[in-house]
């Protein structure tokens, strides 16, 4: 099925089902521990490898000596680039996932221990030796800064509209300011885990992977396999947040060790290789210059960015959001990619937009105070409905006004004293901040395969994955929905390659597109069902278990009593993302407190109010919505990879030195969905909304903190120590 034209009235508008908040359905299994993740399949025979981490970044190594790691006891198989076979690199991997001789960054993968224990495959890595000789690496973003370079990617070149530097110039009002923001985590609960076994040539691979499809096709590129002789199955997800995108070195290692002891071999990273050896989002240093009438309309704004990766890397896009979300007819942005030997930066929840609004939001504030202007009537009076660099571009919705003004009327804004420093409670300094939140739709082909069984239960298969985000349920919704059964004759059977090819979990495409594959397969099985019973497909509706047309009505398990009905089919997009610019829009208000004698930060209360198109299942975006806002306190107070210049390797690399919000650190939550639809996104009519959550937050955080204080940090996370120093005298 093709969706080239806008959506018009279908079954999902009837809202029997869809819409409603709703139980997630895998709920039971991952409360009681039923739901098998990667690492917990069973398997006669097992036997586990541990993974032996680069203990340099930029390099070769000389020698490898496994001689007495193998005299170990337990030890089955010592697996090194030496012994591997022909390695290449898969299509969405930058650098090697099995390292040696040459090192790419630190704790790249370099060796394999393979034995009956895992505690016996720990010991022995130990006992690996490995003599490297070291190269002197680039490490530091800032000093890598001058020799920056425009990316070769045609969507991440300079953009201009107009005269920035002359309307900049002219502009009585004017901002140039400078953020940074750190490398951060993923910090997923569930460690990358796969467990691999062959049979004969083919490779099953029991994995934690956001993307089926994208990670069978890099390992039978790796392995220069056939991708037919590899399948994964991933049903179950303890987290991803981008982290899981991409094959990863243990999925790999453990094809690699099962090949060598011809069993099935588990392996998962420790959590100091989750850090280093693993994507994570890259730090930015990011530049804005605003310049306005002294009205407050904004007549010149730049965006300036710089990130750094492995050679053949990407950069951070911070600047996508700032193309887009404000008026203005002279714009500048520009993003700038260094070369850095640290370990690979790629897609972490909302990226580009994640870390650019944690720059641009604040910049809005500074720019609203020099006006001395309320900040949210600054935003609101640069809106604009249409993209600025294409004005004969609007947008297929854009109510991004309404989330503003709800939000400001439902978190009291009006109480909120404009001038820092002035609300006290006892001994903190109480403050009300706010930011835009923007993320770009986007959609994805997506397939599914939907049964129909002679008990009237409706079965669906399709490769998706369910990362904590509710898959299984807005899936099982959206086939009731269609077909006209309750939920619990739906079974939902997600994350298997031997399944249709769906649109994966990411960039928050995966609810709508995944949903619209379902929806396709749904009609194609709605045809059948119908021309069985001898009715007319597009007369037929489907409700209470029945199907009616023409004054007719058959039970629906008739349609399928001499046989299992099968319907497949993929959902496919024309050019409207082409006519019509599709995001997803939000305002975010947070109070904080801030102890006046120790700069100690206490979030208060927070808000999020999103426009997002329709809201599949309420229930489970209210749940991806508030994590989001989470990840966003700990972007804002605490999140920070700390790099050692010298040796180039992330410090913190554990849960105990990378700190992540706790319960203790976030208070009430509220989210609000407004009630809308976008005919042009989907037939589902909706968008994505879990990375929205998070875009913004930080710089809300930020704003707050300086309504509080009167201290403005611009060097991301915001503590105590970027404080005290400047905090009003107690």
């Amino acid at each position: 099925m093709k969706f080239a034209t806008p959506a018009t009235t279908n079954p999902i508008d009837q809202l029997k089902i869809i819409g409603h908040a709703t139980d997630r359905i895998d709920g039971p299994h991952k409360t009681t521990g039923t739901a098998p993740y990667a690492y917990e399949h069973k398997f006669d025979n097992v036997a586990y490898g541990y993974v032996v981490g680069a203990g340099i970044a930029k390099g070769r190594i000389t020698s490898i000596d496994t001689s007495a790691a193998r005299r170990a006891p337990g030890v089955l198989a010592i697996v090194t680039a030496d012994n591997a076979g022909k390695l290449t690199k898969g299509d969405f991997n930058t650098a090697k996932l099995l390292g040696g001789p040459d090192i790419q960054h630190y704790h790249q993968a370099i060796a394999l221990v393979v034995a009956e224990t895992f505690e016996q495959a720990r010991a022995a890595a130990q006992l690996v030796n490995v003599k490297y000789s070291k190269e002197q690496g680039a490490y530091d973003l800032a000093k890598a800064k001058d020799k920056a370079k425009e990316p070769d990617d045609k969507d991440a070149k300079d953009k201009k509209v107009g005269d920035f530097n002359g309307a900049f110039t002219a502009a009585p009002v004017k901002l140039d300011a400078t953020y940074t923001t750190p490398d951060q985590s993923h910090a997923m609960m569930e460690p990358h885990a796969s467990i691999a076994s062959w049979k004969g040539d083919k490779l099953t691979l029991w994995t934690a992977n956001q993307m089926i499809a994208w990670g069978r096709g890099d390992m039978a590129k790796t392995l220069g396999i056939p991708k037919e002789n590899v399948r994964l199955v991933s049903p179950y997800i303890g987290g991803g947040f981008g982290g899981k995108l991409f094959l990863r070195a243990e999925s790999l290692l453990a094809a690699l060790g099962a090949k060598a002891v011809q069993r099935p071999v588990k392996v998962a990273l420790q959590r100091p290789l989750m850090m280093n050896n693993t994507t994570h989002r890259p730090a930015t240093i990011q530049r804005l210059r605003i310049g306005a009438t002294r009205e407050g309309k904004i007549s010149a704004i730049a965006h300036e960015s710089w990130s750094g990766d492995l050679p053949e890397g990407k950069p951070e896009t911070a600047v996508q959001q700032t193309q887009l979300l404000y008026a203005g007819p002279n714009r500048l942005t520009k993003m700038r990619l260094a070369v850095l030997d640290l370990p690979e930066g790629n897609a972490m929840r909302a990226p580009g937009e994640a870390p650019g609004l944690m720059a641009l939001e604040i910049a809005m504030d500074e720019m609203a105070e020099k006006l001395k202007m309320d900040p949210v009537t600054f935003r609101i009076i640069n809106d604009t409905t249409v993209d600025p660099a294409k004005r004969e571009r609007k947008f297929s919705t854009r109510r991004f006004v309404d989330c503003l003004r709800l939000g400001a009327q439902r978190f009291g804004w009006d109480k909120r004293n404009p001038q820092p420093g002035k609300m006290r409670d006892g001994r903190w300094l109480v403050g009300i901040g706010m930011a835009s939140a923007f993320r770009n739709n986007m959609v994805q082909k997506s397939g599914a395969r939907v049964r129909l069984d002679n008990q009237g239960v409706v079965t669906v298969e399709t490769d998706m994955t369910d990362i904590g985000t509710g898959s299984y349920t807005i899936i099982a919704q959206t086939a009731a929905e269609m077909m006209g059964v309750p939920l619990n004759k739906v079974v939902v059977k997600l994350g298997d390659s031997d399944f249709p090819v769906s649109a994966g979990s990411g960039g928050q495409w995966g609810g709508n597109s995944s949903t619209a594959g379902v929806y396709a397969a749904c009609v194609k099985l709605r045809e059948l069902a119908a021309q069985k019973l001898g009715l007319d497909p597009v007369q037929a509706e489907f409700a209470n278990n029945a199907v009616r047309a023409d004054g007719r009505s058959f039970p629906l398990t008739q349609a399928a009593a001499n046989g299992e009905l099968v319907g497949e089919d993929t959902m496919e997009y024309g050019d409207l993302d082409k006519k019509y610019q599709q995001s997803t829009f939000g305002a975010h208000f947070v109070e904080v407190g801030v102890d006046a004698a120790t700069g100690e930060i206490r979030v208060r209360r927070m808000l999020a109010v999103c426009a997002s198109g329709r809201i599949l299942n309420p229930k489970s975006a209210r749940s991806q919505v508030i994590g989001a806002m989470t990840m966003g306190v700990g972007a804002a107070l605490m999140e920070d990879l700390v790099v050692d210049h010298r040796a180039g390797f992330f410090v913190n690399h554990d849960l105990a030195g990378y700190e992540v919000p706790v319960h203790a650190d976030i208070p009430h939550q509220e989210v609000v969905f407004l009630d809308e639809t976008d005919p042009i996104s989907s037939p589902m009519k909706a968008k994505g909304v879990g990375e929205l959550g998070i875009c913004g937050v930080g710089a809300a955080v930020a704003n707050a903190v300086y309504n509080a204080t009167g201290v403005r940090v611009r060097d991301y996370p915001i503590t105590l120590d970027k404080l005290i120093a400047k905090m009003p005298e107690v």
